[in-house]
């Protein structure tokens, strides 16, 4: 077991409320790293991204950063600077 997934163990163990609201932060971590992963492949930087998008450098820094309240359009909208399409899934 990784450094990360044993505190992440321990943790839910000894903090209720960490473990009640693990799962939702976990998944706007993901989307948000995902993006940036996108982003970081593709070669460009935050400004670049900010520029096709029409915004500011610090919006894309909050949407790869702070994703767990994202607009359905904005990822269409990060997504299309790359050339991709959004995919959601319900399980």
């Amino acid at each position: 077991m990784n450094d990360l997934k044993k505190y992440i163990s321990e943790r839910k163990k000894r903090d209720g409320e960490f473990t009640e609201n693990f799962a939702e932060g976990y998944q706007a971590f993901k989307v948000g790293a995902l993006l940036k992963q996108v982003r970081e492949e593709s070669g460009l930087t935050q400004e670049q991204v900010a520029e096709e998008m029409h915004t500011k450098k610090s919006a894309i820094s909050r949407i790869e950063n702070h994703a767990e309240d994202i607009k359905l359009s904005t990822l269409e909208k990060f997504a299309s600077v790359f050339g991709k399409k959004i995919e959601i899934i319900i399980r």
